[in-house]
């Protein structure tokens, strides 16, 4: 079980922040990219590097086993134990926990002190200091002052108070984030398609209620006579070669008309969960619902369609999953996310996951890969960060003016209408990025500090490209020596390609190797441009040939027998500078 690279990044990242500050880490990964791998990594390594304790917090027994079951695999079952009355295990003298927070939160003493306490799906930590993580947390910082706390989530903000993390907060400072747009080039996540339903619902009438439209009133809306029925027909006409759909419902009584409107109008069975489904039954729902029969006591067909209120959200794992029907609107960015996430996940049956948008999520909270938690209009009104094509029904980035989907033509917008297209696509592949080769005529290089951080902030090398003649024609780039985790190998494959010098520590060091010529220089350079970026990007180089590492140090007036004890110098070119843990982190 070998974490991929952005796996291993966060894991580094952790113990690279547990070194450098006295706060508290929280790693953004999305929904389906592995969290339970880097989770398991990480006590991995602090129970066999460092002898650590670790405490793995979740809030769900799903997750519990589902995190304890990682674990065990690459430790050991002696070495991982369960705290969870819903799974009908009290251990408590393992040097790993995987526990349930319900079970646990008036039980720090029980278990004993731990370094590290990890908090999967960390989003649900409390704003302020009231609630059960924070009551346990509490208590176990007595039993061990010098407890870190780690969190782990896809969606780092709440609706009501923004950002996770902050000062004041049992979470400060995100350290590591892959983006779904990255992982989905990458291949390591699947793309969604969207379309809206035929059948238009208005919100516009909904009141809100703690960032949320109000239950009673959502389900009152889309509990139609007509809106049912147009959707599930809807839904059968448009997943008829999909493996499998999930459906979420705004109430039970929807849930059970959508339901009653698959079996009576198309003869299709359609499974139903909610809050109040008996476990044994959810248990053989889900089974049917991926295709397996886990006691092998029952004979039922596999369940291609599986409709439910509140419950398959976060943590649900079912990688087949390709279409998913949004039959309920929010106002939660989180929830959106987190309904879009079960079809994230790749599987061998899947090219893409279609999503199927009954409730205008899609034009009210724009593409799931760039959400932004800002002061949203009350009530979900606004402009519309995207746009549907009238001729497909297609969800597309506000900014087409001819859809890429199926080749409908919009009328030009008046001038006074602008819109940002950075906030405006449904998801990154529906932008196709313009890649053009330029021709480099200058090179400048600085030390760049981001605006307004502290003295002490890790500056950056900036690289600016002048292209043509133009001054004002230019593109920068920038790298990071001074970072850690993934940034920091990043700067150390653009440093590999340019010089066969040392690798250096500073954004200085760096800056006095280029101002003497000893980088290689390019010629031509790529540049990517797409409407979901401000700037343009430098993607690809055409470089010259290294300069000659003694010619380099000449002029730059160092000697080679002093080189190494200068402290802006790090390890030479290929050795990672990640390979030696250093001091224990925690």
């Amino acid at each position: 079980m070998k974490p991929r690279h952005y796996q291993a990044a966060a894991v580094n990242a952790v113990w690279a922040h547990l070194r450098s500050r006295e706060d508290n880490p929280c790693i953004v990964l999305p929904t389906g990219s592995g969290k339970s791998i880097v989770l398991a990594e990480l006590c991995r390594q602090a129970v066999e590097t460092w002898q650590g304790r670790v405490l793995v917090l979740t809030h769900v027994k799903e997750l519990v086993e589902q995190n304890a079951e990682k674990l065990v695999a690459l430790l050991g079952p002696d070495m991982v134990g369960i705290y969870s009355a819903g799974l009908n295990r009290r251990d408590t003298d393992h040097p790993v926990i995987a526990a349930g927070i319900q079970s646990v939160y008036r039980r720090a003493d029980e278990l004993g002190p731990f370094d590290l306490c990890i908090v999967d799906e960390a989003h649900l930590l409390p704003p302020d200091g009231e609630g059960m993580y924070c009551t346990f947390l509490a208590e176990a910082a007595k039993l061990c002052p010098h407890m870190r706390v780690i969190g782990l989530t896809a969606t780092p903000y709440r609706m009501s108070t923004g950002s996770l993390c902050g000062s004041e907060r049992i979470l400060n400072h995100v350290c590591y984030e892959a983006g779904v747009k990255e992982l989905i080039v990458q291949g390591f996540l699947c793309p969604l398609v969207s379309r809206s339903g035929k059948e238009k619902v208005d919100t516009s009438s909904l009141h809100v209620r703690g960032g949320e439209y109000v239950a009673g009133e959502v389900e009152e809306l889309m509990d139609t006579d007509a809106c049912v029925r147009a959707a599930v027909r809807e839904i059968v006409e448009l997943a008829t070669d999909r493996n499998a759909c999930l459906i979420f419902a705004a109430g039970v009584r929807h849930g059970e008309h959508i339901v009653r409107s698959f079996r009576e109008e198309h003869g299709i069975e359609c499974g139903f969960v909610t809050g109040g489904t008996l476990p044994r039954m959810r248990d053989r729902l889900i089974a049917r619902f991926r295709g397996e029969n886990t006691d092998g006591l029952f004979s039922d067909p596999p369940l291609k369609y599986l409709c439910n209120v509140n419950v398959l959200t976060v943590g649900f794992d079912a990688p087949h999953i390709d279409c998913i029907a949004m039959l309920r609107p929010t106002l939660s960015p989180g929830l959106y996310y987190q309904m879009l996430g079960r079809g994230f996940r790749i599987h061998p049956s899947k090219t893409e996951c279609l999503v199927l948008d009954f409730a205008g999520n899609v034009l009210r909270h724009g593409p799931v890969d760039a959400i932004s938690i800002g002061d949203r209009p009350k009530g979900g009104q606004g402009e519309a960060p995207a746009k549907e094509c009238p001729s497909c029904a297609a969800l597309i980035h506000a900014g087409y003016s001819v859809c890429p989907q199926c080749g409908h033509e919009f009328p030009k917008p008046e001038a006074k209408h602008e819109s940002r297209a950075s906030d405006a696509a449904v998801l990154s592949q529906d932008v196709k990025p313009v890649d053009e080769e330029r021709t480099v005529t200058e090179i400048r290089y600085s030390v760049h500090q981001k605006r307004d951080a502290p003295e002490d902030h890790p500056r950056t090398l900036r690289i600016e490209y002048i292209l043509g003649h133009l001054y004002q024609d230019r593109v920068s780039e920038f790298v990071c020596p001074e970072h850690t985790g993934w940034a920091r190998r990043k700067f150390e494959a653009w440093w590999r390609e340019r010089t066969d010098l040392p690798y250096p520590k500073s954004a200085q060091a760096a800056l006095e190797v280029a101002d003497a010529g000893g980088l290689a220089e390019p010629a031509r350079i790529t540049v990517r441009t797409t409407p979901l970026e401000e700037y343009p990007r430098v993607v690809g180089c055409r470089l010259g040939s290294k300069p000659d590492p003694e010619d380099t140090l000449e002029r730059m007036a160092i000697k080679q027998e002093s080189k190494g004890s200068d402290d802006d110098w790090g390890e030479p070119v290929g050795v990672g500078a990640d390979d030696d843990f250093g001091e224990v982190p925690f």
